[in-house]
């Protein structure tokens, strides 16, 4: 097995992110220090980051989380902000699929399958974000029109695919990238301010009546229908 795999399937981190760790200089491997990309491993091998032990793979789990405001969608965080993970009380590794910024709030997922969480936000799989955006004053035409034309952002040109108006301030906003603080840039370069952002669906997967604060299991059918396996 590739290391940056292992490291994945022990739940360190994604599978890029365990490269990153890898070229880093951050990895060993019975003692060893190991910085070749593609470095094979056995299932019994000594693994640690940062000179910490990785314990051997974990039963994988997949989570959605009803992110509030204010919590960092990290595994931890230098400033001693709460993050998604301590939500959970979890001991075992767990980290966030894509991001959600904190002051945004919603939908979240978590694994400890770096796999699967790089298909989930493969373009491959093509799965749209929905959100709910609360805006200061109503929407005018012309920047609901810019928005489904695209407006252009250091990433390239970010298009809504759906806006739906649910009340007068009220928004219903769907994409399929997932850049950083996308929908605020986008509403920002139009004139509009955002006051509350939520996100309510990922692909197939809706948030439905999870409450604030509060997190489930996926079930089997869900994590095929986001990520296969």
């Amino acid at each position: 097995m590739r290391l940056q795999k292992a490291l994945a399937d022990r739940g360190v981190a994604s599978r890029r992110a365990a490269e990153a760790l890898i070229a880093g200089g951050r990895v060993r491997v019975d003692g060893r220090l190991v910085t070749e990309l593609g470095t094979k491993v056995g299932p019994g091998a000594r693994i640690s980051v940062d000179e910490r032990p990785v314990a051997a793979a974990p039963r994988r789990r997949y989570i959605v989380v009803n992110k509030p405001r204010g919590v960092v969608s990290t595994a931890r965080d230098e400033r001693g902000r709460r993050t998604v993970v301590e939500l959970l009380g979890a001991r075992e590794r767990l980290y966030p699929v894509g991001r959600l910024d904190a002051d945004s709030e919603g939908l979240l997922l978590l694994t400890n399958d770096g796999d699967w969480a790089d298909r989930v936000l493969h373009p491959r799989y093509g799965h749209e974000r929905e959100y709910e955006v609360q805006l200061a004053g109503e929407a005018p035409a012309s920047a609901l029109a810019a928005l489904r034309r695209g407006v252009r952002l250091d990433e390239g040109v970010a298009r809504a695919a759906e806006i739906r108006v649910v009340g007068r301030s009220r928004l219903r906003l769907v994409l399929r990238t997932g850049w950083k603080r996308q929908v605020r840039r986008m509403c920002t370069a139009v004139g509009l301010r955002v006051l509350r952002l939520r996100r309510v669906r990922m692909g197939p997967l809706l948030l439905g009546r999870l409450r604030e604060g509060a997190w489930r299991e996926l079930s089997p059918r869900e994590v095929r229908a986001l990520g296969g396996g």
